[in-house]
């Protein structure tokens, strides 16, 4: 379903939670705590409020922000939003050898990092994954908990504007 900003704001919590707390995988939390700060002038303030709300968590918390997204070109089960996703990059049609490479860098990376590779997959296709798979590995654990947290914030822009049906 569409929604306007204006049905957004006059929603109770438990239906702004329940329409858009989809946005930041797994974690309602942070659409329950940007509703107290409705009015929303546009989807792109609702977005950068959201965005507040995640830039003022905890580590651990943003952590398990984190960790609460699927391997990319995962065969396991994961979010509607996600399967989405990864099938507009093409992540549903790998080969064995697509796969194994697709996993055998998933593992890599959750070895050095802890947690999963992030990228938000909307503008990429499977080549430039995996070389962004292939760049990133070479980067230090703090560095990749940030590049997580900006990736999962676009990731959550293209999910709001989705919803809003808006193009930019």
């Amino acid at each position: 379903m569409i929604y306007s900003i204006a049905q957004v704001n006059q929603m109770s919590q438990d239906e702004f939670v329940a329409t858009v707390g989809f946005v930041f995988e797994q974690t309602p939390q942070i659409a329950h705590q940007a509703w107290i700060q409705r009015p929303f002038a546009s989807v792109m303030d609702l977005h950068e409020k959201m965005v507040a709300v995640v830039n003022a968590m905890s580590k651990a918390e943003q952590l398990a922000l984190i960790q609460a997204h699927p391997d990319l070109g995962s065969k396991a089960k994961m979010a509607e939003a996600s399967v989405k996703e990864q099938r507009g990059a093409g992540l549903n049609e790998l080969s064995q050898e697509e796969y194994e490479r697709f996993h055998q860098l998933n593992q890599e990376y959750k070895n050095k990092f802890g947690f999963p590779f992030i990228i938000a997959v909307k503008n990429h296709n499977k080549s430039s994954i995996l070389e962004a798979f292939e760049l990133r590995l070479r980067n230090q654990k703090e560095a990749e908990i940030q590049k997580a947290i900006v990736e999962i914030t676009e990731i959550a822009k293209f999910r709001l504007l989705d919803l809003s049906n808006v193009n930019s």
